[in-house]
């Protein structure tokens, strides 16, 4: 089998199963090892995959994005520490923006509802979840909706945005990088989450440590937009300092 051949195959597999395993690839493909992990270095250089202990893990791109279904069972106690954790950060704020996504759905779920809370988001399921609370307001941004993740895009969803101010904005993206800032696959998508971090006073990122120093196509934002990052500890106290000197606090759950 040629190389070519041989790393479309380890990433056909990252990308249908979130993950390739090293010693799993290597005996399918009936190569070495070291043959797989040589293949990963390449893939990883190439932005398409991020190597991990043991295998790699696909990196999400114009071409490539994961679901809602994939999302909700993919480090789910740490999604739920750092929903617990920015939570916790919702101080004063009476109007407040969810992004689509798991982890700001679980961030909506943790937020504090003993007092009125308008909810703003494009997400269907956090919606549906956030409607249940009689102390909730929900309005629900109209658009296309993306069957990956529930949400909705486009000039409907920005316009409704732009006629906001909003108090908080939880933010989440496929990636997140010193040198790139923000970034999602999708600039419909990136659209939504401009317009939203725009209309908003404050502005907390919420994502796992997965999506540190990972680039997509579409950049919308930067990381000293930021008023707080909230990650897990997966995130060295080493690299997240290097974020605080940009700018926002970082908290690792």
């Amino acid at each position: 089998m040629r190389a070519e051949e041989r790393k479309r195959r380890i990433l056909a597999r990252a990308r249908a199963d979130g993950r390739v395993d090293v010693v799993e690839m290597a005996q399918e493909l009936r190569v070495a090892p070291e043959t797989v992990r040589r293949d990963l270095r390449v893939l990883d250089e190439h932005g398409l995959v991020r190597r991990t202990h043991g295998g790699g893990v696909p990196v999400e791109s114009a071409g490539f994005e994961t679901g809602l279904r994939f999302r909700a069972g993919s480090h789910v106690p740490e999604k739920r520490r750092i929903a617990k954790a920015a939570a916790e950060r919702l101080d004063d704020a009476e109007t407040v923006f969810i992004d689509e996504g798991y982890t700001p759905q679980l961030v909506a779920e943790a937020l504090p509802t003993t007092n009125p809370l308008t909810i703003i988001t494009a997400s269907l399921p956090t919606a549906a979840a956030m409607s249940e609370h009689p102390s909730c307001t929900v309005l629900l941004l109209g658009g296309r909706v993306r069957g990956h993740t529930l949400a909705t895009v486009d000039h409907w969803t920005t316009r409704m945005l732009g006629e906001m101010v909003i108090d908080l904005a939880y933010i989440g993206a496929n990636g997140i990088s010193r040198e790139h800032g923000l970034t999602t696959p999708d600039p419909a998508v990136g659209a939504v989450k401009a317009k939203a971090l725009s209309a908003s006073r404050r502005k907390i990122f919420v994502g796992t440590h997965t999506k540190f120093g990972v680039s997509s196509f579409h950049r919308f934002a930067e990381v000293s937009d930021l008023e707080a990052v909230v990650t897990d500890s997966g995130l060295t106290a080493h690299e997240a300092h290097r974020y605080t000197l940009l700018g926002p606090k970082v908290i690792r759950a």
